[in-house]
């Protein structure tokens, strides 16, 4: 089984930023990896953007194969989600998508 690439992408109103950074890793990465349902991500900010609109962000989840992806999906990602939006509601806006990784480094 492939692979697949959980991609949240997340623009963050400017005065929102720093705090949202330090929830990310220091609460909201961490709960989502404890599910256990990803082997690894990565926490990147998009480059050569215009920002006027808020800082964008994409946090990348590595689940093993589809059966892991969909056990989050149906157990975990709903509460998450949940409390990423009463904590910055609007002011941190985020677009999920699912890719199947095809081929990869070693």
């Amino acid at each position: 089984m492939a692979k697949l690439l959980y991609n949240v992408t997340v623009k963050v109103e400017h005065q929102e930023v720093e705090s949202w950074k330090s929830y990310m890793i220091n609460s909201h990465i961490l709960d989502v990896m404890n599910t256990g349902c990803f082997v690894d991500f990565k926490f990147t900010q998009l480059m050569y953007l215009d920002d006027q609109q808020g800082v964008t962000f994409a946090v990348q989840y590595v689940a093993p194969d589809q059966d892991a992806f969909e056990r989050y999906h149906k157990e975990f990602a709903a509460d998450l989600q949940k409390s990423h939006k009463e904590k910055y509601g609007d002011k941190a806006v985020a677009f999920r998508t699912v890719m199947e990784i095809l081929h990869e480094s070693k």
